[in-house]
């Protein structure tokens, strides 16, 4: 996040988005296991899409923390790490789809969202 999302998010009293970085095939077997007692929300973004970067803009300005519970962010360059979004699919039985937003609860996937379908609103109360 750069300063300027930093003064704004301040001065409208904003939650900032705290990403945890999807980067590694262990950090995905961490998430799919750890989901059983936290649900955790991967948001895989194309750094070269702008339909994503509207996405992602969009879904971080609408997060709100204490709505979500303890749901663990976790961001997807799928850019640099196209190999880690093929395992999600394979592991999740879901269709690759670039920007898609995943909540995975008991090694689940129980929400799946895609391009303009991304709205935070829709997650609310499906992690608890």
């Amino acid at each position: 996040m750069n300063l300027v999302t930093k003064f704004i998010s301040k001065l409208f009293n904003e939650q900032v988005m705290n990403w945890n970085k999807l980067e590694t095939p262990e950090t995905l077997q961490e998430i799919i296991k750890n989901s059983d007692t936290t649900p955790v929300l991967i948001f895989k973004h194309s750094t070269r899409c702008s339909i994503s970067t509207m996405a992602l803009s969009r879904f971080e300005r609408q997060w709100n923390q204490e709505k979500m519970g303890n749901v663990e962010p976790y961001y997807l360059d799928l850019i640099k790490y196209k190999n880690i979004s093929n395992l999600i699919a394979q592991e999740l039985k879901i269709t690759h789809e670039s920007p898609q937003v995943l909540l995975v609860k008991n090694g689940k996937c129980i929400y799946n969202a895609s391009h303009s379908s991304i709205y935070f609103d829709d997650l609310v109360g499906k992690a608890s």
